[in-house]
């Protein structure tokens, strides 16, 4: 049986950290595929060094010297290897990237260097086999992930090697050019790869002891959720939940193989296992999550027009501009679109007026004060007026709810409020609901 197991950029930061991570991948012989990010912050007020591949790719698009910022960051690859006597010659490999800047390396190129250098060190200090995801992660030409490809040959490679190390985060077309996920991909790398070799289970390491119940800068200690449904997680990462990428879920769903969220730093902690179906009762809420600053359009139709034909006008209109909706609320004469306020904020009466223009409706009215809480558990479907107990929160602690959303499989109630109400409300709800 086979562990595929990820370590994110706290778990690799430095040398400390990959002694850290060969202790846990030795202790195991199942783990024997291990992706990693790049490296992430060794202290509060440290960089990642993915945010500087971003700036010097910014830097060298701007035509400003980059030699400094290089410099730094060939820096912490040459601490991890001189403390933990390797072999990588990391000179060499920054004189390769360095000329592929010069050639007009992209900033995907760029920024995909954190992960390859960090999983060439990895793999030389475990003994593993280094395989770039270049050469096995293939996206199409239209941006998708090619998955049976790329099964057939993140398989191949495990059969030849069977312990590899492998960089999260990119992949590449098919002409080799670098392809990026979504920041925080490295958790999907680690599912694909998961998928493709069928394995037992998927271990993602981190700095947190699994999935806390709410976020802990909002409310204090609260409790670490035993297991939680693929469903149920797709539905915190959503709203801003962060320990894993919401797509993450995806490729190992099908397959039904478990993933176990895990502290690097406390590897004896139990964590969070994520599966399909969870036979742990639990708790009446699974979590609570939300993000702020969220923008409401409500439009109010002519009253013989017909509403179908608005909805779509209306839908288009925002596709035009490339906003990307969150939700849609209907009424008999009107209905109101949800989206990230800064997909609008300069551009609001251009919409408006477009909206207008094509669909002929009555008016347009806009609200820039939203923030969205989610409420999520598997249970709440099995519990009659569990709705009216999270109203009645908010009327207890005089909060206005400005929008009101649950999914048919009831696992989510949404619930929009001021930004200003936003921690207050997670407070609240945690307090009566989430700790019971």
């Amino acid at each position: 049986m086979i562990s595929v197991v990820k370590f994110g950029g706290s778990s690799v930061a430095s040398s400390e950290q990959f002694k850290k991570v060969k202790n846990i991948v030795l202790a195991d012989e199942k783990r024997s595929i291990v992706v990693v990010s790049a490296l992430g912050k060794r202290f509060k007020q440290d960089n990642k060094i993915t945010d500087l591949l971003y700036l010097l790719s910014a830097h060298k698009r701007y035509g400003v010297d980059i030699s400094a910022m290089v410099n730094m960051i060939e820096e912490r690859y040459e601490e991890i290897k001189n403390d933990l006597s390797l072999h990588v010659d990391v000179k060499k490999e920054f004189e390769i990237i360095a000329e592929n800047i010069k050639k007009g390396a992209s900033e995907e190129y760029i920024v995909s260097r954190g992960e390859f250098l960090c999983a060439k060190l990895m793999a030389d200090y475990l003994g593993y086999e280094f395989v770039d995801s270049a050469e096995v992660v293939v996206f199409n030409y239209d941006g998708t992930l090619n998955e049976e490809v790329t099964a057939e040959r993140i398989k191949s490679k495990f059969e030849e090697y069977k312990k590899l190390v492998i960089p999260g985060f990119y992949g590449a077309y098919p002409t080799g050019e670098i392809k990026l996920f979504s920041r925080g991909g490295s958790d999907v790398t680690g599912s694909i790869v998961a998928m493709a070799v069928s394995a037992e289970r998927y271990e993602n390491w981190t700095d947190v002891s699994g999935i806390l119940m709410a976020d802990p800068r909002i409310v204090d200690n609260p409790e670490r959720v035993e297991e939680v449904t693929y469903d149920e997680l797709r539905e915190l990462s959503y709203m801003g939940a962060s320990v894993l990428h919401e797509e993450t879920v995806m490729p190992v769903r099908e397959l039904n193989i478990p993933i176990y969220i895990l502290n690097t730093n406390s590897p004896n902690d139990e964590g969070t296992k994520i599966c399909k179906e969870s036979d742990k009762n639990g708790n009446l809420v699974t979590g609570i999550a939300g993000r702020k600053n969220f923008a409401v359009f409500t439009i109010t139709k002519v009253v013989s027009a017909d509403k179908l034909s608005v909805i779509r006008d209306v839908l288009s209109t925002f596709k035009k501009f490339n906003v990307k909706l969150e939700h849609i609320h209907t009424s008999v004469d009107c209905f109101t679109v949800v989206c990230a306020l800064s997909d609008v904020d300069r551009i609001v009466y251009d919409v408006i007026a477009e909206i207008k223009k094509v669909a002929g409706v009555v008016s347009v009215d806009f609200d820039d004060d939203l923030a969205l809480v989610a409420v999520v558990g598997r249970n709440m479907a099995l519990q009659p007026g569990v709705s009216g107990r999270i109203f009645s929160i908010f009327g207890k602690n005089n909060i206005n709810i400005k929008t009101i959303s649950q999914g048919t499989k009831e696992i989510n109630i949404m619930v929009g409020v001021s930004n200003q109400d936003f921690e207050k409300s997670i407070r609240a709800i945690y307090k009566e609901v989430a700790s019971k």
